[in-house]
């Protein structure tokens, strides 16, 4: 057994290994909460997380990108070697990049034109777009450089950053894990003390700190290589159960007081705001995170890997949605601002708000339907036109299914 002050050589998981359902399945579950959060005034969105303590959706789906990305890539490093490696983690984040740059352009025509056509530049100004509105051309150039982003749209600049840093950060996982870990922590620690962060156009700073997400991140893929192994006995701790649990328990109960305050004795309020708040979103602040690993551990505790419902047909429509995340993101978007638009030019009555939230969640499904179903056509033409398809090692499909 290592000690706490060893260094670490973490190695990859054989990609034979039969995938583990549980990452598809609460990136697939994160993408529907993303969606349902990102509709303004929208009752529904109260069935997730962020209603109910200090993290949400974002940080399950950072998590599960940062041990996806050490998973595919680790391999190929150890293989093939650091250049090889991190040629293809930065192609990946090419085609994140690419993928932003679409979905900006169309996000963007999408609400000029609903705007215009129904008179209503209040869309213009909620979606952050009226310094497009104002200087397109200046505009445009801050978006290609990240700067400029309209609302909703600031989780795949993060990735993509994230991405961009990652092989460097990989290559001294897979050498000292314990250090890289470290490295990231310190990062993070800086970042807070000195406030660290990338610019924004027109002004202030990135809504997600790259420096301060990193950690999360790199949590992830420290997990993925070796680092869920060697905490299995300290999860496996009916201690830790409880610890977590509690915790979970305060989260609650802080949040619930948020909505009703008559919940809390102003004393005690007065007190809470001294010690914890703000609870900072931007700069992953530490109750938010430790929120996380609450969750996390109360999961793993209760859903293992070989459980049965993952299997199921209940559970395989947000499987399916976490196994092509990038493409269920970007639509999750349109999705989000086309029901914000029934909402107002219709609507906005609670069944108009259950509709455009059932909707927009099995249009997502049938999205990814669609897109498994392309893939495998694809794949069989493909082994046909070379005499027999080559069997694929589980997970392989995570590298384009990463964001």
């Amino acid at each position: 057994m290592h000690s706490p002050i060893s260094p670490i050589v973490a190695r990859p998981r054989d990609p034979t290994t039969p995938r583990d359902l549980r990452l598809d399945l609460f990136r697939g579950v994160a993408l529907w909460l993303i969606f349902l959060d990102h509709i303004p005034s929208n009752l529904v969105s109260w069935i997730t997380i962020r209603n109910y303590g200090f993290s949400d959706a974002t940080e399950i789906f950072i998590f599960i990108s940062g041990y996806t990305a050490a998973f595919v890539y680790g391999k190929v490093m150890v293989e093939r070697g650091f250049v090889i490696s991190s040629a293809r983690i930065l192609r990946r984040a090419w085609q994140i990049y690419v993928a932003h740059i679409f979905l900006f352009a169309i996000y963007l025509a999408e609400i000029s034109y609903v705007a215009r056509s129904f008179d209503n530049p209040l869309f213009a100004e909620e979606m952050n777009i009226l310094d497009f509105l104002k200087q397109p051309d200046i505009t445009i150039i801050q978006a290609l450089l990240l700067k400029f982003k309209p609302v909703n749209m600031d989780v795949l600049p993060l990735y993509i950053i994230l991405m961009m840093m990652f092989p460097p950060i990989l290559w001294l996982l897979l050498r000292n894990a314990t250090l890289a870990l470290a490295v990231s922590a310190g990062v993070y620690a800086v970042a807070l003390m000195f406030g660290m962060n990338l610019p924004a156009y027109p002004e202030g700073d990135w809504f997600f700190n790259p420096f301060a997400w990193q950690l999360l991140f790199v949590f992830g893929a420290w997990c993925a290589l070796g680092g869920a192994d060697r905490l299995t006995m300290v999860l496996s701790s009916r201690a830790t159960l409880a610890i977590a649990t509690a915790y979970l328990l305060v989260a609650f109960y802080i949040a619930l007081s948020w909505h009703l305050p008559a919940v809390m004795s102003p004393r005690v309020t007065q007190w809470l705001e001294d010690v914890i708040y703000p609870i900072d979103k931007t700069n992953l602040d530490a109750l938010r995170f430790a929120h996380f690993l609450a969750l996390a551990t109360v999961t793993v505790w209760f859903i293992p890997r070989t459980w049965p419902p993952l299997n199921s047909r209940w559970l395989h429509p947000a499987i399916l949605c976490g196994q092509h995340s990038l493409e269920i993101f970007c639509l999750g978007v349109f999705l989000a601002f086309a029901g914000h638009f029934a909402m107002v030019e219709i609507s906005g009555a609670l069944w108009m708000q259950v509709l455009i939230s059932v909707v927009g969640i099995l249009t997502m499904i049938a999205a990814a339907a669609l897109i498994a179903w392309y893939k495998r056509a694809d794949e069989r033409r493909a082994g046909g036109v070379s005499g027999g398809a080559r069997q694929k090692p589980a997970n392989a499909d995570l590298a384009g299914g990463e964001a």
